[in-house]
């Protein structure tokens, strides 16, 4: 358990990435199961938080799960949890989100998992992931369809992701809808 307390937002977004109403409806075993995700590969889980699918992930891959964060104390709850799985495959990165630093044709697929809305322009990181992406590399976009009504947060639809993606340089190769208002796009690296 946590051992120190990290302020209130972190706790509250913390419990939400959590929760078991978030499992029931979409568990990271599904979402593995969707996706082209071989035994030899290696990952990056952008956006990683608490380990929502790093630690999934890297019980089914032999390569590292680079699970990236922007916030520090989100890392060391996934380098808790990891302890306590006895997972070893897992390299935390903490990093901006704008400025990803992995090296070029390193990396066989990216998870981003909604967190690609919160991110202007969205074509540069595009940009770069599909340079950290080998020849032929997947990313994973999960993301909420925007109601029409919402004026807060940014979301982007799925028609607008499938073009900014196109646009960096991906094919969109399977379109999902695993749960009320979600939606996951698989992408190719192409070129």
């Amino acid at each position: 358990m946590m051992h120190h307390s990290h302020g209130k937002h972190s706790k509250g977004k913390v419990s939400y990435l959590e929760s078991p109403e978030r499992r029931k409806e979409f568990s990271p075993e599904q979402l593995l199961n969707m996706i082209p995700l071989k035994e030899t590969d290696s990952m990056l889980d952008f956006g990683a938080g608490t380990g929502y699918l790093s630690i999934p992930a890297a019980k089914r891959i032999m390569g590292n799960v680079y699970a990236l964060d922007i916030d520090a104390a989100m890392l060391e709850i996934i380098n808790e949890k990891a302890l306590e799985e006895q997972v070893t495959n897992i390299v935390p990165v903490l990093g901006s989100m704008e400025a990803l630093p992995l090296a070029d044709g390193s990396i066989d697929i990216i998870i981003a998992s909604l967190v690609l809305h919160e991110i202007q322009p969205i074509a540069p990181l595009l940009q770069q992931m599909k340079n950290v992406l080998k020849k032929e590399g997947y990313l994973i976009c999960l993301e909420l369809e925007p109601k029409i009504s919402s004026g807060n947060a940014p979301r982007i639809t799925l028609e607008g992701m499938e073009r900014e993606m196109n646009e960096a340089g991906f094919k969109v190769e399977g379109k999902f809808f695993p749960a009320e208002s979600l939606y996951m796009l698989v992408a190719k690296k192409v070129g």
